[in-house]
């Protein structure tokens, strides 16, 4: 008898940041052949499964149920004969995640599955805005309860026992709860909950998005109803949530509720992105650049065959010290080949993947930009030195332009190219026009160019004044400025940690 391949992993995926996933549902992942998930999943978590991997979404939002249970259940087992399910559910699949159910499917089927345990938003959303379930001047007792029983045609009798649930725990977590909001206060203050009880509902906890509204028994549902909060949300009932205004973390970050478009290229803006986010912020990514190869290798490929010619190789970004360390290796040759050659790099992060490889810069200018290299190279006896530079195929000839000026003989060969993305537009374009977005970042004159290119200036020009326009430095802004931008943020030096520091400047200003 053939064994069976197929096994089906029910993961939890946790509240929505996507750092609360656990290091085994990652791991899951990225083996997973099959991905099932929900709404409440956040869809940054499908990165990790690998390319070729089916993704089927079968979320449920509002009573618009994309697949019905049912439904689910019969996927789970189509998929799970013959392939490595993921199974990826919002929190943890066991916590009110129908979980349990949809193992029994899988194990009437003779299907193999494993749980994989999420953080619950029960505990997490709470923590994220600023409440502890349990406090020893508060509370000894918490209870998890569903705020959505089950209708349809097999339901029972309310499983809640609401008489002795008012007053028997402390701290009253509900699940999924909003549009039942006014029943669960009525059924607590009925069966001795004072109306005075703090309460808290918690929409999209754990995200940028989060939203908190905090009342008490008596007048949450008109404070609910007056800040127009939506599905989905948690409810925290007990003392603890006076705790808030000592605790509130997580809301009173410097770039909270702020939305940060990035136009950086793709490979490069996570570390951008990383830091934005932590500061609070909700980051779009609209690249506006990608890199890849040049057209040929050719006359790099001349240039390191001849490396022994060269007095300096000036290094303009981190693309070029990667294109040219790759065609390097290509070539058969490592970075001793590199002996007695000085080096430059234009900014701390092209001299830190200099560094990496163990290589140190010979410059490192203070401004980061190609002028300042052009002044530490002022009044140099530069006749006869000769220059490699390693960069982009179309990028400003400023530097190699004054260095031949002054004697020195350069060579400058493509080591990689910008090019436009191919991913729509339309969403951004949208974003701008319902003035969602806060912020319109900018790391190069090739990112603003690419912008407009991809999107008509004309058409979305006037629904850029909202938004603070940030670029990294003046070449940047120069560039934003012809297209008729007028610039709100530019950092006095020119790397991602100031542009980072100077955004966090201009919103606290405006907070």
């Amino acid at each position: 008898m053939a064994v069976k391949k197929g096994k089906v992993y029910l993961v939890g995926a946790g509240p929505g940041d996507p750092g609360l996933l656990t290091i085994r549902g990652k791991e899951v992942l990225g083996k997973a052949e099959v991905v099932i998930f929900d709404y409440l999943a956040n869809e940054t978590f499908l990165d990790y499964a690998p390319p070729g991997a089916e993704r089927i979404y079968v979320g449920k939002k509002g009573g618009d149920h994309t697949l019905s249970q049912d439904g689910i259940n019969a996927l789970l087992v189509e998929k799970g004969r013959e392939n490595i399910v993921v199974r990826l559910k919002g929190g943890d699949p066991f916590v009110f995640g129908r979980g349990g159910e949809e193992a029994q499917v899988l194990v009437a089927n003779g299907i193999a599955f494993e749980v994989v345990p999420g953080i619950s938003a029960a505990v997490a959303v709470p923590a994220y805005a600023g409440i502890p379930l349990s406090h020893r001047d508060f509370t000894a007792s918490i209870a998890f309860v569903t705020g959505h029983e089950r209708t349809d045609k097999d339901s029972q009798p309310s499983k809640i026992a609401w008489d002795k649930l008012a007053t028997g725990a402390g701290t009253l977590v509900f699940f999924m709860g909003v549009k039942n909001l006014p029943e669960i206060c009525r059924n607590l203050v009925d069966n001795g909950r004072p109306a005075s009880t703090p309460v808290a509902l918690i929409r999209w906890g754990t995200t940028p998005r989060q939203q908190t509204v905090v009342g008490t028994l008596a007048d949450i549902e008109q404070k609910v109803r007056e800040a127009n909060l939506k599905p989905p949300a948690m409810i925290v009932v007990g003392d603890v949530v006076g705790c808030r205004d000592e605790l509130n973390w997580f809301e009173r970050r410097p770039l909270f509720g702020r939305t940060i478009v990035i136009t950086r290229a793709r490979e490069q803006a996570s570390g951008f992105r990383a830091r934005l986010e932590e500061l609070g912020a909700r980051c779009i990514e609209f690249p506006t650049i990608a890199v890849s190869p040049p057209p040929s290798w050719e006359p790099l490929d001349r240039a390191l065959a001849n490396l022994s010619q060269y007095d300096w190789i000036v290094f303009t970004s981190v693309n070029g010290v990667r294109f040219f360390m790759e065609r390097l290796s290509a070539a058969g040759l490592d970075v001793r080949a590199l002996g007695g050659r000085r080096l430059a790099a234009i900014g701390p992060k092209t001299a830190e993947a200099l560094e990496k490889l163990m290589l140190r810069p010979d410059l490192v200018p203070s401004e980061y930009r190609a002028e300042a290299i052009i002044d530490a190279f002022e009044g140099k006896q530069l006749q006869g030195v000769r220059f490699l530079m390693p960069r982009a195929m179309v990028a400003r000839d400023v530097l190699p332009d004054k260095l031949r000026e002054w004697g020195a003989q350069v060579d400058v060969v493509p080591a990689y190219r910008t090019i436009l993305p191919e991913e729509s537009a339309p969403e951004v374009a949208a974003l701008f026009k319902n003035g969602d977005a806060d912020c319109l970042t900018f790391t190069s004159s090739s990112t603003v160019t690419n912008f407009f290119r991809l999107l008509d200036p004309g058409d979305i020009l006037p629904h850029l004044k909202n938004a603070a326009i940030a670029c990294i430095g003046p070449i940047t802004a120069d560039t934003a400025k012809s297209f008729g931008l007028e610039i709100s943020i530019m950092p006095s030096q020119y790397t991602i940690e100031g542009l980072v520091e100077s955004i966090v400047s201009h919103f606290s200003r405006k907070r």
